[in-house]
């Protein structure tokens, strides 16, 4: 199997045998699966291992998972979500257990640590440039079945914006439209970065007037959609989807949006290496529902930024976070987020507070 889509987490690999063998295999329970036919007795696999969940969460009208996505969305109703906007982990190895504990304690790993400068301390970074070929196949068959396992879930309309980077955004693309979504553009977030923009490395005094790479000034997320029914007004009619919301009658949605780094005093709200800044994401968020009605996903939650910016707008929203650190940060974080006030906010925030569900 890993011949097909390459190496892939073991949710990934039980997903993969769910969408593209069920002429081989017959799935009898979780982990266990069986040849179809005279074949013989069950093949127990061990893509399965015990996860020890916690029970969700709400928070106002967001309701927050700690699950694995990939079984969470399979579980769910065909035709029940109507937006999702998610920024997912890239570099996979990254957001393994083990490289986040080392990260969370500052201690080697693959997150590279920028240095100090004038007594501030940066952000750790994933490390995008290194990514062999190998983990550049992983990440396209991560995203090919996500997306797989996605697109029946979605009411017919519904968009799927994707937080990417210039350097793989091609390959997110490439496996969300090999899965059955239909590509609709990009939404360029502008803010500065810290990609890019170096001279050579060891040779900086010979090459002054040299820069590798660009220096980032953009962020793409990319924008997808699930084939709508008939004409845009007759899917808006039935589902509420295919469009986005204006920010005014005067006004289209563009697909520019001035941003900026997210500020200190909101990522001390939610201490997560790649928080989004909420004043960005709210206007997203409020998009994507183009008649203000429906229920927005974020399957990669982390910190539950999205989640409050759908909070804030007036959305309901649902959150899966796997890793069970940001899924505690998440329900601490939430209520803080919501109340949060960016400058040029679009709406007031309304004050929740969390409760077991």
């Amino acid at each position: 199997m890993c011949q097909a889509i390459g190496p892939a987490p073991t949710s990934s690999v039980r997903s993969y045998l769910r969408l593209n063998t069920p002429e081989l295999f017959l799935r009898e329970a979780r982990g266990l699966y069986r040849l179809r036919g005279d074949a013989g007795p069950a093949i127990q696999t061990e893509f399965w291992h015990t996860e020890t969940w916690r029970e969700p969460v709400s928070i106002g009208r967001a309701k927050l998972f700690h699950a694995d996505c990939f079984d969470w969305i399979e579980q769910q109703e065909n035709q029940s979500v109507h937006a999702v906007v998610t920024d997912p982990p890239y570099g996979l190895h990254e957001y393994s257990p083990e490289q986040q504990m080392k990260l969370r304690n500052r201690k080697g790993g693959v997150w590279r640590i920028p240095p100090s400068y004038d007594g501030h301390v940066r952000s750790p970074l994933p490390r995008f440039t290194t990514l062999t070929p190998g983990q550049l196949e992983e990440l396209r068959a991560f995203f090919f079945v996500w997306a797989r396992l996605l697109v029946p879930k979605l009411v017919p309309g519904a968009h799927v914006i994707v937080a990417s980077n210039p350097l793989l955004s091609y390959i997110v693309s490439g496996a969300l439209a090999e899965a059955g979504l239909e590509r609709r553009g990009e939404i360029v977030r502008l803010t500065m970065t810290l990609r890019g923009g170096d001279r050579p490395k060891a040779a900086h005094n010979e090459f002054p007037e040299v820069s590798v790479m660009p220096r980032s000034m953009w962020e793409p997320w990319l924008v997808y959609r699930k084939p709508i029914e008939g004409r845009v007004q007759d899917n808006l009619r039935k589902w509420k989807t295919g469009a986005f919301r204006r920010p005014s009658e005067q006004k289209p949605f563009g697909d520019v949006i001035a941003s900026g780094p997210t500020r200190a005093n909101e990522r001390a709200l939610a201490p997560h290496p790649s928080l989004k800044p909420q004043g960005f994401l709210r206007q997203v968020v409020r998009a994507v529902l183009p008649l203000g009605e429906g229920v927005i996903l974020d399957p990669f939650a982390g910190a539950g930024s999205t989640l409050a910016a759908a909070e804030a707008v007036g959305y309901a929203s649902i959150g899966v976070e796997k890793d069970e650190h940001y899924f505690e940060m998440a329900c601490r974080a939430i209520p803080k987020l919501i109340r949060y006030r960016p400058n040029g906010d679009i709406t007031p925030c309304k004050s929740s507070s969390p409760s077991a569900s």
